[in-house]
Formats: structure tokens, sequence, C-alpha cells
């Protein structure tokens, strides 16, 4: 997107775009129509915006980009109707999201970057490394459009999927204010999660801004030798600094903390894994959510076995730590993160790539 005056309008808050719309010369009230269009009409481009005036739709398409992200792909899957979507920017990377259907409500899970540069080894997300960070109007560009796909309200946004939030700290936030601003899809704080691999500083900046959002820390190991094995970013923040950073969050926000745990067969599921996991969070207010290795063909991790899931969920709540097992969604789509867009790339590459399939 070239540079322009105004900039990327969809990312601009309210107040600020109440501003470029009156450095213009329109009275305010145009400021507020534009952004029903953006945020809540979910309009694509200028064009559809038919209660503005055509010389000020000329002016904006001179005067701004404006974000809108195309879709690829989208797969729906045979076992649960989880819905996979790969979307395409204006510079040819391609994205992905995941639709999830709850009986409390439609939840999507969000890319915030091109790529990862975490290098997590049980991830396909970080395989090829960080490209770019998205825009604040493309992290809300994928919940519009499935949104627009689907015919169906989003009521809870994950961003979890591709990237890491926090390396992104500034457009994340951004994001976040849009995301649960009163003109637009006001979906409540209370309704969002982001997650992390463990960004000391920039968890403790984000408990500064007393979100009343859910954090999650990546934590898949009760130790900080094992999980420097799984996750490189451990050797640059200790586990004891992450932890007084989550302590720190919930001191700010009162917000419990969710630790996500990815169970490998063979590598944490022990009984002295939970053990120790148990010790390490004692005293803290958390849940624990248990997710099973998703098998990549890069790695040899592998899912342990059922018995052993619910083994190891089970001594957790013998010690007292609340723990639930993910349930396992879109497994036949390629539904964990960066599966899909691995596949597209690989795929778009030798041209055998078939949408829908």
């Amino acid at each position: 997107m070239e540079k322009t005056d105004i900039g990327d309008i969809r990312s601009l808050t309210f107040g600020e775009l109440a501003e470029a719309i009156t450095a213009l010369g329109e009275k305010p009230f145009r400021a507020k129509q534009l952004y029903q269009w953006m945020h809540e009409k979910l309009a694509d481009g200028f064009d559809e915006m038919t209660n503005l005036p055509k010389e000020l739709r000329r002016q904006l398409q001179g005067s701004c980009g404006y974000v809108h992200i195309e879709t690829a792909d989208r797969k729906i899957s045979a076992l649960d109707g989880t819905e996979k979507y790969l979307f395409r920017l204006s510079d040819g990377n391609v994205i992905e999201s995941v639709l999830m259907r709850y009986h409390h409500g439609n939840s999507v899970c969000i890319s915030s970057q091109v790529g990862c540069r975490m290098g997590c080894r049980f991830c396909a997300s970080t395989i090829g490394g960080l490209t770019r960070n998205l825009l604040p109007s493309e992290m809300l560009d994928q919940i519009y459009q499935i949104q627009k796909i689907s015919g169906e309200r989003v009521s809870n946004v994950v961003v979890m999927g591709t990237g890491e939030p926090l390396d992104n700290y500034e457009n994340l936030l951004r994001f976040l204010r849009l995301l649960t601003d009163e003109h637009g899809l006001h979906i409540s704080q209370r309704n969002v999660t982001v997650s992390t691999c463990g960004i000391v500083e920039k968890i403790r900046a984000l408990a500064d801004e007393k979100l009343q959002i859910t954090l999650a820390l990546s934590l898949h190991a009760s130790g900080q030798e094992k999980r420097r094995q799984l996750m490189p970013i451990a050797y640059k923040y200790d586990l004891r600094d992450v932890l007084d950073a989550c302590r720190y969050y919930f001191a700010q926000t009162g917000r419990r903390i969710t630790f996500e745990y990815s169970l490998v067969g063979g590598v944490n599921d022990t009984d002295q894994d939970a053990r120790e996991l148990a010790d390490l969070l004692l005293g803290l207010n958390c849940h624990v959510n248990l997710i099973p290795v998703n098998p990549i063909r890069e790695r040899d991790y592998v899912q342990p076995d059922r018995s052993v899931v619910l083994a190891f969920q089970k001594k957790l709540e013998q010690y007292g730590i609340n723990a639930t097992i993910r349930r396992e969604m879109g497994r036949d789509i390629a539904g964990a993160c960066g599966q899909l867009r691995k596949s597209y790339i690989e795929k778009a590459e030798t041209k055998e790539y078939i949408v829908g399939k």
C-alpha cells in the first residue's frame, strides 16, 4: 500500500478519523458515516459508501489507503463445521484464520503476522520465519470477511494464529481498541484472548494498559531447560521472569491467566512433568489448557495417547490446578496454526494447490 496523506484509514481510531475528515473540510457527521461503513457495514471499498458525496469518496481514494483482504481459499470441516480461511494480502502474502462454533457463540482465531520468528519447534507457523507484521486493519479484516462470508456474527476473538502478537505490539494495541470500540463491532474486551510465548517487557506493558482481555501464555514445559528444547525464546527469558510478568498482569487487570501446554509424546507428558508444572503454578490464579500436539512433517513430535493426556489432566487437578483438554477442531482441514498457509505456499510453487480441497 503506497504512502498517502491519511494513510491506512481503516486503522484510524474514531477520533483520528474525525480529525482527518474535518481537515478535508467536511462536517464531523461524515466521520461517523465513514466509520460505520468501515467497521459496522464492513464495506470493502469507498464505492460501496453510497451516502457519502462522490467528491468526498474521490478525495478519500486519492488521499488514503483502504485495506481489503481477499479470500484465497475456504475449507469447511466435515467433522465439526470448523471453517479455515486463507486470505491474500495486497502484497501477495497469505495469512490464515479459523472460525469455530461453540454453544456460547462463534469464535475466530486470527493471525497477527505473516510468518513468525519465534521458532517454536512444534509449530508450522514459524517454518520460514517472519515476513512482516500485519496492520491493525489487516487483523480486523480477517474478522470482517469471516462475518460477511459466513453470515454469522463473531462474539469471541483469539489472537492465536500465525505470529507472535506481542512482537507486533503497537499494531496489536490499536487493533484491540478498534475491535472493542463502541462505534464498530464493539466486541467485549472480556471476549478477547491474546496469546504470547512470553515476551516479558511486552506482557508488563500490556498489563499497564489495564485492558480486560485474557492473556494466554504458551508455556509448554515445567522447567527452563525443557522449555528451551521446545521454544527458543526461553534462551532470552527465564521462566521465573515470565511467570513474574504473568503475576503482574493479574495484579494489574484482575484477569485470570491461561497457560497453553502442548503435550508432546515422550517429551513433556510424564507424571513428573505434571508434578513440576503444578509446583510451578502453585498460588497463581490460572487455568491450564492442555493441547495434544499437532504433528507436522518437519518435526518428529507425536501426540501422546489419549490415556496419557487424561492422566496428565487428572494429575494436575489432584494438585489443585484447573486444567482442561482443548477440543480438537478442524483436524481434517489443516486446522492447526500455519498448516494451511504452509501447504498453500508449497503447492503454489508447483501449481498443485486446489482451492477448497
